[in-house]
C-alpha cells in the first residue's frame, strides 16, 4: 500500500485495507507512509516496542516532505536507496497506490513489482503512466473508490468496513484522566482548524457554538493541531475559559475521540478520525464536496450552503458559502445527534 498522507486521506483508505485484511487474513500487507502518521497504524511503549498494530504487517517510512527540501543531500539519497532496497526485499505480488500522485507512483515503482495498481483517473493524471493496471472507479465517496481499488488486487467484491486503529495504553490512561467515566458529562470536541483558509469556519462562530453547548450542560474541548493553538485559545477566552483548549499527540487524540459524544469540525483529519471511530459528527463544509470527502460510516449531519462550489484553490479567507452557515445551524444539528436515539 502506498498512501503517504495526509491524516484524512489515510483514514479514508483504512476501511478498504481493513476489508482486505478480513478477506485475506494470511496476506502480508505493508504500507509506505510519512513517519508522522505512524500512530494511525501502530502504538508503541516507552521503549519503542510495538504493542498494537492491528492492520498492517510492517510500516515503511518515506519522509517525502523532508526529501523535497533537500533533494540532493547525502541523507536524502541514502534514505531513498534504503527504502528501495527494503521494498525490493519485500518481493511483493502487488503494489496498490491509493494516493494517485506522481511521488506515490514513483515510490510504488521502486518495489520493482510487475503489478502497480492505481485509478484510471488519478488525482495527478501523469501518475497513470507509471501504473501497470488501471481501475475505473465508480463510487461517489473516496472511501468507496479505495475499496474498488483494493478489490482489484484479487478480484474481490469488498465493501467498506469500520477500520482498525491501534490502542495506545499510555494514551488511553491519559484520556481516562481527561474524561473520566465517573464524570457523567457528555464531551464534545470542536476542531476549528482546517488545511487552508477557505475551509475554515470563523473562530467567533465556533466560540458561539461552544457557549451554546456549555449552556446545555456539555463539556467542550477545543482541539488544536500544530500552529492552530491561537484558534483554540480564542474560543476558550470567549467562553471564560470553560471550553478547554486541547493540545495533544495524535495517539492521545485517538484515545480522546473514542470517548467523545460528538465531534464538530470542517473537512479535516480530526473529523475523519471521529468517523473512523464511529463517533457522531457535525461537518461544516464549504469549498470541498462532502459527497466525496464528507463523513462516512457513522451518524452525521453535514452543513453546506447551496452557494458553495467545489474549489480546492488554497485561498486564505473563508469561502462565501461557508459564511452563510450560522452557529444556530450547527447547534441544531448537534442537538439532533446528541438526542437519545429512538427505536421505531
Amino acid at each position: 500500500m502506498v498512501r503517504l498522507g495526509a491524516m484524512g486521506d489515510i483514514l479514508h483508505a483504512l476501511p478498504a485495507v481493513t476489508a482486505l485484511r478480513l478477506a485475506h487474513p494470511g496476506w502480508v500487507i505493508d504500507w509506505v507512509v510519512e513517519p508522522r502518521w505512524r500512530p494511525l497504524f501502530a502504538a508503541e511503549d516507552s521503549l519503542g516496542r510495538v504493542t498494537s498494530c492491528p492492520l498492517v504487517n510492517r510500516l515503511l517510512f518515506a519522509p517525502t516532505k523532508e526529501w523535497r527540501c533537500t533533494p540532493f543531500s547525502q541523507k536524502t539519497c541514502h534514505e531513498i536507496k534504503l527504502l528501495r532496497q527494503t521494498l525490493r526485499e519485500g518481493a511483493y505480488d502487488a503494489v496498490l497506490d491509493v494516493q494517485g500522485a506522481i511521488r506515490s507512483a514513483v515510490l510504488g515503482r521502486l518495489a520493482g513489482c510487475r503489478r502497480l495498481i492505481g485509478e484510471a483517473e488519478p488525482r495527478e493524471r501523469p501518475a497513470r503512466w507509471l501504473f501497470t493496471e488501471h481501475v475505473a472507479t465508480h463510487g461517489a465517496h473516496v472511501i468507496e473508490q479505495d475499496v474498488e481499488l483494493a478489490s482489484a488486487i484479487a478480484g474481490d467484491d469488498l465493501s467498506p468496513v469500520q477500520p482498525w486503529l491501534p490502542v495506545d495504553s499510555g494514551a488511553e490512561t491519559w484520556a481516562e484522566e481527561v474524561l473520566p467515566p465517573s464524570a457523567n458529562q457528555n464531551a464534545v470536541i470542536i476542531n476549528p482548524g482546517a488545511g487552508w483558509g477557505a475551509k475554515r469556519w470563523p473562530t467567533d462562530r465556533y466560540a458561539a457554538v461552544a457557549r451554546g453547548l456549555i449552556d446545555r450542560g456539555l463539556r467542550v474541548l477545543v482541539n488544536a493541531g500544530p500552529g492552530e493553538e491561537p484558534l483554540a485559545e480564542a474560543i476558550s477566552r470567549a467562553t471564560g475559559g470553560v471550553a478547554a483548549p486541547l493540545t495533544c499527540s495524535l495517539e492521545q487524540l485517538i484515545a480522546l475521540t473514542r470517548r467523545a459524544a460528538l465531534v464538530i469540525a470542517g473537512d479535516t483529519g480530526p473529523l475523519h478520525l471521529a468517523c473512523a471511530l464511529a463517533r457522531p459528527v457535525v461537518g461544516i463544509y464549504g469549498p470541498t464536496d462532502p459527497s466525496r470527502n464528507g463523513p462516512f460510516g457513522t451518524r452525521f449531519k453535514v452543513l453546506r450552503s447551496p452557494k458553495s462550489r467545489c474549489d480546492h484553490t488554497r485561498y486564505t479567507e473563508p469561502e462565501a458559502g461557508l459564511l452563510t452557515i450560522q452557529p444556530e445551524d450547527v447547534l441544531r444539528a448537534a442537538g439532533e445527534l446528541l438526542a437519545p436515539e429512538t427505536t421505531p
